[in-house]
């Protein structure tokens, strides 16, 4: 099941409770019907005055948002909005910003700066009036469901708008089986704002590792507990204010002092990063989640292509149909998503995905650079797409910036520095433990080896009661394990080539050869093709350690990179890592 569902319901439940703890006689009260054919019935059946949500900056939530103000409009109830979701109001960041959107965090910062200090979170109410009459006298106009990407998740009919007010009359939150699911979650992460602030109270009872946090310096390969603070689906679901958890982390940096760390890179920072790509998208709205019409994203001819209506193109143009331009790519793309491409790290990151609804932040950094520069060189938007069904901290604003700066088509652009899903799990985690927790068909293989089963003597492999074989499309089998996709070292070569031709033609997402196809001419004549070398390569291969780092770039601009070629560096203890062994004493 969509593990997302799960923190949905929790966090509607948890409010519900802390509702009725202000009015026994209140609650949160669910109606089961689309707001753009609901709220004119309620303006009339309920005699409403005043009309109250929170912005929304989804592109899709602000059309939506701008037909129900309309509807309230025109039947003469007032319409009120504040924002909530980020720190700043995005639109007046983009505003400070000369309406365009932010695509650093230097620009959100100063334009930020100009719009005023974050303000602090007022205290909750003290008590609620009693609900008025809610009388549903009214026919009930059912949403269009489909597609429905939780129809093959699901184990009964979905029976959620089967009453406007649930199936007793009762203004009831949905219950997991009513959905169609099991009672069962994969996940352990659950919601509500009572769980937020239960764990971020824990999170700041550490001062040192809150004012000390360096996000580069968790570990991905963590797990019970992971490296870092997993508050992002409490974020996503609002059961825990950003500008609460900014302010509670800033007091703890300030009285720190000297040592504190700061943004990007400190717990501050990764709230900034996420008013980024808010302010981001709020700017350049619905094509900010895809290539085509984005003038800030380059287009780069990546496999598996999305399918495009024409009347779409500036506008929602994807829709989760593509071009299956290589049987090889969709092969790739295909094993990356089920987590069998033969790479040990990447498939334990995927599984993790797949069953959780979350991995650790440069997890997500390592699978979606392998699908797209770092390997397969396949299209951002299907990774995005995958992303969006699984995480439970989805944003559309975060999780299109975060592929399109992992891909280097927009954010960042050092395409030439890769992660690699060897060397990079094994600065975290020498041993593989988190592999062999999600790849058990590796978990008797020797140290040496696991992450690079294909490499193991026959002897390793018989006692380890393992076979390197097949490609894993097949389903899982015990004690066998796929070999892997291709030579990485051979495909980021042939990756960063075609980086390097698409970069120097320089084209982005709103130029018309990319809106009518002639762009295709403009490859062809540079003698463009996949497999072609490339010769301008340095060799610079970190190990990913510098893969996706902004503040690099800049340090090597003023000439700061003083490491020598090919040094290896040996990961930091950073704050979280002293928490987690804190916890585990």
């Amino acid at each position: 099941m969509r593990t997302a569902n799960v923190g949905r319901l929790d966090c509607q439940g948890d409010l519900s409770q802390s509702i009725r703890k202000l009015n026994p006689k209140s609650k949160l009260f669910i109606l089961r019907e689309a707001p753009q054919t609901l709220f004119p019935k309620l303006f009339r059946a309920w005699n409403v005055t005043h009309l109250v949500f929170e912005k929304d900056t989804d592109a899709y939530a602000r059309e939506r948002d701008m037909v129900v103000a309309a509807l309230a409009e025109n039947a003469g109830v007032q319409v009120i909005t504040r924002y909530g979701r980020t720190l700043w109001d995005s639109d007046e960041v983009v505003a400070k910003n000369g309406g365009k959107p932010t695509m650093t965090i230097t620009q959100l910062r100063a334009a930020g700066n100009k719009v005023g200090e974050i303000p602090r979170p007022i205290p909750a109410p003290q008590h609620l009036p009693d609900p008025g009459d809610m009388p549903i006298s009214f026919k009930q106009d059912k949403p269009e469901v489909h597609p429905d990407l939780n129809f093959p998740r699901r184990v009964g009919p979905d029976e959620n708008y089967s009453n406007i007010a649930g199936p007793q009359g009762d203004f009831a939150i949905a219950t997991l089986e009513e959905l169609g699911f099991s009672a069962a979650a994969t996940t352990p992460h659950r919601g509500g704002e009572t769980l937020a602030l239960e764990k971020s109270q824990e999170i700041f009872s550490d001062e040192e590792y809150v004012a000390t946090f360096q996000k580069p310096k968790t570990s991905p390969a963590a797990f019970e507990p992971q490296s870092t603070t997993l508050m992002s689906p409490m974020l996503h679901f609002g059961a825990l204010s950003p500008r609460l958890f900014y302010w509670r982390a800033q007091d703890l940096v300030e009285k720190y002092g000297k040592g504190a760390s700061t943004p990007p890179e400190s717990l501050t920072g990764q709230l900034l990063f996420r008013d980024m790509y808010f302010a981001a998208q709020a700017a350049i709205g619905f094509p900010f989640v895809q290539t085509l019409g984005n003038e800030y994203c380059r287009f780069i001819p990546w496999h598996l292509p999305s399918k495009l209506e024409p009347a779409d193109i500036d506008s929602n143009a994807i829709g989760g149909n593509y071009h299956v331009d290589s049987p090889q790519a969709e092969k790739w793309f295909k094993r990356w998503k089920t987590g069998m491409t033969g790479f040990p790290f990447i498939d334990a990151l995927m599984r993790q995905l797949c069953a959780e609804g979350w991995i650790h932040h440069l997890g997500r950094h390592m699978v979606a650079c392998f699908l797209t520069r770092g390997g397969c060189y396949v299209h951002w938007e299907r990774g995005a797409e995958v992303f969006e069904e699984w995480l439970i901290d989805h944003e559309p604003a975060c999780n299109a910036g975060n592929w399109q700066w992992l891909s280097c088509t927009a954010f960042y652009s050092q395409y030439y520095r890769c992660y690699s899903p060897i060397a990079f799990g094994q600065k975290w985690d020498k041993k593989g433990k988190f592999i062999r927790k999600w790849v058990p068909e590796l978990k008797g293989l020797d140290e040496k080896f696991i992450y690079e089963p294909w490499k193991a003597s026959i002897a390793a492999l018989d006692k380890a009661g393992l076979k390197i074989e097949g490609d894993g499309l097949q389903g899982r089998r015990d004690g066998v394990y796929p070999a892997p996709m291709f030579d990485f070292g051979e495909r980021r070569n042939v990756c960063i080539s075609a980086m390097k031709r698409a970069y120097s033609i320089g084209l982005y997402g709103n130029d018309d050869r990319v809106k009518d196809g002639t762009w295709k001419e403009l490859f062809k004549g540079v003698g463009e093709t996949e497999m072609e070398g490339f010769g301008g390569f340095d060799g610079s291969d970190d190990d990913g350690e510098r893969a996706d780092d902004v503040d690099y770039e800049r340090e090597r601009a003023r000439g700061g990179d003083s490491r020598k070629r090919g040094q290896k560096t040996m990961a930091k203890e950073g704050p979280m890592d002293r928490r987690v062994k804190k916890l585990k004493a």
